[in-house]
């Protein structure tokens, strides 16, 4: 089979003449390839229109450390680079290695601009017109939507870890005080001339509070007021800073009536003291504790989310990936959203790209949420059937209507008002979860219930 019968079989030379097909077959070539060949790479000038006639080719894109398969190019017919024949500044998007014995047809950009020029010169025209604008267009909103992805996210980090660092801060703050209330009530003790056997006595009834048992709300109200009473009964001063300090830690008048009966009543006010500032210090060290965990927390899922310390491609829990999802949009997860975790245990790892998941849950999320309108319950489920993990991320909004389904997953589709939202949102996580991990992604909607569902394959890798 001469070259020319080869391209003849080709659907993309489909109504070209006998003759066209030949002469497009004079014009360029027939290339072989071995296994680990490099046919061409990444942000080199596109110089060369490249034909799949037999074998396997992955293109191939550098990101961080690794290079990341972005298409597979198997069946006779498919075709990359060229772009020099439309535009001046047209290079490879990506780099071609050869993944099995291949032939191709190679034709130079020149000649497949001369081709186009005498066949269809008005095609070419709108061609070229249509590529410069279309990546003008589509640079400017992916940009601008990296932008806006990452403003948010920022905004809402910032948000997450403003509370704990605020209380970390007014703890630390606070314990200065408490500690000179500490020193200086034992200092009035030692004063007093209490024993030891007393002292140890008062350590032991101080160390006998369980602070867990404290009530809140009116309860925590109607303790306060009764051990004021106590207080005034047995006239210890400063009373209104004393009361709610024992309170707060769940101390009840009985045990005030053990402290009166180990203590003098010359030594009361100052031991009372000494345990309310002792018990403030320690619920002071905690929340600063708590504080500063809940910031750790959020860091580590940070790296989780970004995925900037691990492997493009690994085993994937994708409840681990959800989870981060979920706190690094907790700010939009306020009161009126209701979260709901449906989780199965069972489910196993995938092999994928975290980082891109990361990417289609914080767009299903932020979707999900938008829906909405920041009141409604957000539903995130996992399970897995026989070949596949299957996602789900579903909400109460009002639903789309089958018009807007039917266009969801295209580039720029948005219902969103101007300045909210470029559409490529679910045209990305689309990319990522069919193209690059060979999965399927798919919506259903009613008046409220709205849940896309993403199916990832349970053994294959991503490319």
């Amino acid at each position: 089979m001469t070259l020319a019968d080869e391209l003849r079989a080709i659907a993309i030379l489909d109504g070209f003449t006998d003759a066209q097909v030949a002469e497009l077959a004079a014009a360029g070539e027939e290339v072989a390839y071995a296994p680990g060949d490099r046919v061409f790479d990444e942000g080199r000038p596109a110089e060369h229109w490249w034909v799949m006639l037999e074998g396997r080719i992955d293109v191939v894109r550098r990101v961080g450390h690794e290079e990341v398969v972005m298409v597979t190019i198997e069946n006779p017919g498919q075709w990359a680079g060229g772009f020099r024949a439309w535009d001046e500044h047209g290079v490879y998007m990506g780099s071609a290695r050869v993944m099995e014995p291949s032939r191709v047809f190679r034709l130079s950009a020149t000649e497949l601009a001369r081709f186009g020029s005498e066949w269809f010169p008005f095609a070419v025209h709108l061609l070229c017109g249509l590529i410069v604008t279309a990546r003008r267009i589509e640079h400017s909103a992916r940009e601008r939507e990296a932008l806006v992805a990452l403003g948010t996210l920022a905004a809402g980090l910032a948000h997450e870890i403003n509370n704990p660092a605020s209380a970390a801060v007014r703890s630390v703050g606070a314990l200065q005080q408490s500690s000179d209330d500490t020193f200086s009530s034992l200092q009035r003790l030692a004063g007093e001339g209490i024993s030891a056997e007393q002292f140890v006595a008062l350590d032991g009834l101080r160390r006998s509070i369980d602070v867990s048992s404290a009530p809140t709300g009116v309860a925590l109200a109607d303790l306060e007021e009764s051990l004021l009473d106590w207080l005034g009964e047995h006239a210890v001063d400063r009373d209104w800073v004393i009361a709610p300090a024992l309170a707060a830690a769940g101390v009840s008048p009985a045990w005030l009536d053990r402290v009166a009966s180990t203590l003098p009543d010359t030594s009361l006010q100052a031991g009372l003291e000494w345990v309310a500032s002792s018990v403030t210090t320690a619920a002071l060290i905690a929340e600063a504790q708590n504080a500063t965990r809940r910031i750790s927390d959020l860091v580590s899922a940070v790296k989780s989310y970004s995925q900037l310390d691990r492997a493009a491609v690994q085993d994937v829990r994708v409840v681990d990936g959800l989870e981060s999802t979920l706190i690094m949009l907790g700010h939009k997860l306020r009161e009126g959203v209701t979260v709901v975790r449906d989780y199965d245990d069972t489910v196993p790892v995938v092999t994928a790209n975290p980082g891109e998941l990361n990417q289609v849950w914080t767009n299903l999320v932020d979707n999900a949420v938008d829906a909405m309108e920041g009141e409604g319950t957000l539903t995130v489920r996992t399970y897995a059937d026989e070949h596949h993990v299957v996602i789900e991320v579903g909400d109460t909004g009002t639903g789309m209507t089958d018009e807007v389904a039917a266009h969801a997953f295209e580039p720029f589709f948005t219902t969103k008002e101007v300045g909210k939202g470029t559409g490529l949102g679910l045209d990305i996580s689309r990319r990522i979860v069919v193209e690059r991990h060979g999965g399927a992604i798919d919506v259903a909607s009613e008046p409220g219930r709205t849940v896309v569902a993403v199916r990832l394959p349970r053994h294959a890798p991503p490319g």
